[in-house]
């Protein structure tokens, strides 16, 4: 078995993690979602997650949230703290911790009542166990005192973190009665100050502390250790130890670890009631004394120094009982509680589904449209007209009527002449550029588009132009794209030259000698080729430093480019940029899993997974169909059909996208499952990624027919 673990790093103290120790910066929210990323592609079957307020970052330390959210792994959740008065914020975030996990494990009785009663909590869901501590004979404290200089004192040991609610003051008050009934008594306060009150307060709480000691005639009798201490040192400290206290002041504190610890080593414990401790001690395991009651303190510890059978009785039962808690009894308990979350995990039992290709189904794309075009966006399956229509969404429709074969005529001659008039409309002679966004009132919203949709618009011509059944379609996107290829020669965003390219490559498919068109596609080829070439590095072979979206359709026009200009160079480049995005949209075990949008932006660094998009799977099917045109290899059908089947189901996931019954799509796959709103981009993505899958079906059937090796793909 392997165990990854993860910190939590504030990055205040400047601490080196040993080698296998994976950082994650506590208020850094990308940071989540890069472990998230890391823990599921690591090949881990669960997650265990301990838990304390104050560890995250966020409200109430949220931010652990935004990582679980981003994995489907089964989740164990330990708790340290279970709140009665918790604050709204707190409150949320536990109720989601609740929500998210497979089983839940407290180490007292009373954290499972506090689940069931305050939060709903299924007593299925939860197991007890107590806290692990280290598995040590027991040895009689004298034969330890000689390692501390410490022969002849009674020794009662608190040890921990020093911080404001651990209640040393109380315990320091009790000294002068214990040391006038018992002058060989000595305090041993062990532990370096809490770093964060150190960075707020500097050490004055100790010296507070020295000085109360001081005050009440005690000094010498109260001995603060202030430092951190190995795990042995530690040990031998607690079992040269006569009496352990917790003079605790928070009544809601779950568990104590040095409770548990000094109940492990088999010592006389004497506590203030938190939860832990009024149960670990019951049945005589323990004495119980009530908060900030310096009086209490001492007369039980009085007793106890005055009676060593007394002392004795309670140390064997102490230790005893440490035998259920030791680190293997912990390790066999935590160990069932995982395989029982992994076994009971619904992910665990994924479903028998087909992923043959669907036949292309306009029917949901036609119902996002009206007389003027289609919508953008959709509320469920139904158009929302607030964000009324943009060109490139009806550019994408009018690619769908040409592409699409086994479509009624009569029908594709009405949409396609829809969509075709909304690109004509979108057309702006006296700027040289399209129009993009329009309101559901038909009034446009600018004067020009951005490049990219304006690049979107020319390709869906030159497409219409190769591949529209219909004649009068045919001549009028060749007039609109002679038109507009002019003044469209001077955009320079790289994806607005990579769809022009397309466009081109469209035209060049029927008319081989266009030179004009020929002249623009060479230039922006080489443009982009040298994007390539000055922003590659070793492990980025890449056109930016950034990965964006429909980012296959660089690569694409490059081997469209190279086909039609006779390159091998662009055709390398475009072939090896290709293989390095197809290596990052990749899950260890082979599936798709498309630059989400959450990675946009990040600079030189791994893609996060969501939110994943169907323009990527299609624009990744199309960029893989152009490779496997210059180079008929396997390797890019297999690129293909894994990102179709990306729609179908077989994604970070196991979720389908696409709603076969009516052609619809999911607008995305989110940490939370998918985008239930289907737009025109997703539903137009989902149909365009079939069209091109049954095209390179043929292909490989003619080729297979021909006496070449063909990969067959199958069909619903």
């Amino acid at each position: 078995m392997r165990i990854d673990s993860y910190a939590m790093d504030d990055g205040a103290d400047g601490i080196v993690y040993p080698d296998g120790i994976h950082a994650i910066v506590r208020d850094d929210r990308a940071a989540y979602a890069e472990a998230a990323c890391r823990i599921e592609d690591s090949g881990a079957q669960a997650i265990w997650l301990q838990h304390e307020f104050g560890i995250f970052g966020g409200a109430a330390g949220d931010m652990i949230l935004h990582l679980l959210e981003r994995t489907r792994l089964p989740l164990v959740l330990t708790l340290h703290t279970i709140s009665e008065k918790a604050s709204p914020d707190e409150h949320r975030v536990m109720a989601a911790l609740l929500r998210r996990a497979s089983k839940v494990m407290v180490m007292a009785g009373q954290g499972r009542t506090l689940l069931i009663e305050t939060y709903g909590l299924d007593d299925a869901a939860i197991a007890v166990i107590p806290h692990g501590v280290p598995d040590r004979p027991y040895v009689d404290p004298p034969a330890m005192k000689s390692s501390f200089g410490w022969e002849g004192h009674r020794i009662i040991l608190t040890f921990g973190l020093l911080a404001p609610d651990k209640g040393i003051d109380h315990m320091i008050r009790a000294m002068p009665a214990i040391v006038e009934a018992h002058p060989d008594a000595l305090y041993v306060v062990l532990g370096a100050t809490h770093p964060n009150l150190i960075r707020e307060r500097g050490e004055s709480m100790r010296e507070g502390l020295a000085a109360l000691a001081q005050e009440l005639g005690v000094g010498n009798q109260v001995r603060f250790i202030d430092r951190y201490v190995e795990q042995e040192e530690l040990l031998d400290t607690l079992q040269a130890a006569d009496i352990y206290v917790t003079p605790y002041v928070n009544p809601a504190q779950i568990v104590s670890g040095t409770l548990s610890y000094a109940i492990g080593m088999g010592k006389p414990v004497l506590s203030t009631p938190y939860v832990q401790a009024q149960e670990i001690l019951s049945e005589d395991r323990g004495v119980v004394v009530p908060f900030q009651d310096a009086g209490a303190l001492s007369m039980q510890i009085i007793a106890l120094l005055s009676d060593e059978a007394l002392l004795r009785g309670y140390a064997a039962r102490a230790y005893a009982y440490g035998r259920k808690m030791i680190w293997s009894e912990l390790a066999r308990n935590v160990g069932n509680l995982m395989i029982a979350a992994i076994f009971a995990h619904p992910d665990r039992q994924s479903p028998r589904r087909s992923y043959a290709v669907l036949p292309p189904d306009p029917s949901a794309v036609l119902r996002m449209s009206d007389a003027t075009g289609i919508f953008q966006h959709g509320i469920l399956t139904i158009p929302d007209r607030r964000h009324g229509y943009c060109i490139d969404d009806n550019a994408r429709a009018l690619i769908l009527m040409a592409q699409i074969e086994s479509m009624d005529e009569g029908l594709r001659d009405k949409w396609m002449t829809t969509y075709a008039s909304f690109v004509q409309h979108a057309w702006n002679p006296d700027r040289g550029r399209f129009r993009n966004f329009m309101g559901f009132d038909r009034r446009w919203c600018e004067e020009e588009g951005s490049e990219d949709s304006c690049g979107r618009a020319l390709w869906a011509l030159g497409v219409t132009v190769r591949d529209a059944p219909s004649a009068a379609h045919r001549e009028w996107a060749a007039h609109l794209f002679e038109a507009a290829v002019g003044p469209m020669a001077s955009v320079t965003s790289p994806r607005a030259q990579a769809f022009v390219i397309l466009g081109a490559g469209a035209i060049l498919d029927t008319d081989p000698d266009h030179s004009r068109i020929s002249i623009v596609m060479a230039r922006f080829a080489d443009h982009i080729a040298a994007l390539l070439d000055a922003a590659s590095r070793p492990g980025w072979t890449w056109f930016e430093r950034v990965l964006a979206y429909d980012n296959a359709r660089l690569p694409e026009a490059l081997l469209v480019a190279g086909r039609h200009l006779g390159r091998a160079d662009l055709i390398e480049r475009g072939l090896i940029s290709l293989e390095w995005i197809g290596d990052r949209q990749r899950t260890p075990e082979g599936y798709f899993r498309p630059v989400g949008s959450e990675s946009f932006g990040r600079s030189h660094k791994p893609p996060l997974p969501y939110d994943q998009q169907p323009l990527e799977a299609q624009a990744t099917i199309d960029a893989a169909v152009a490779a496997w045109d210059v180079d008929p290899d396997k390797r890019w059908v297999v690129q293909a059909e894994t990102a179709y089947r990306w729609f179908l189901g077989q994604n970070d996931l196991d979720t389908p996208l696409a709603t076969p019954a009516g052609g619809g799509c999911f607008d995305g796959l989110t940490p939370l499952g998918p985008n239930r709103n289907q737009g025109a981009e997703s539903l137009i993505a989902l149909q365009l990624a079939s069209c091109a899958m049954m095209r390179l079906s043929q292909r490989l059937a003619d080729v297979a027919q021909g006496g070449a090796t063909g990969v067959p793909i199958a069909f619903a």
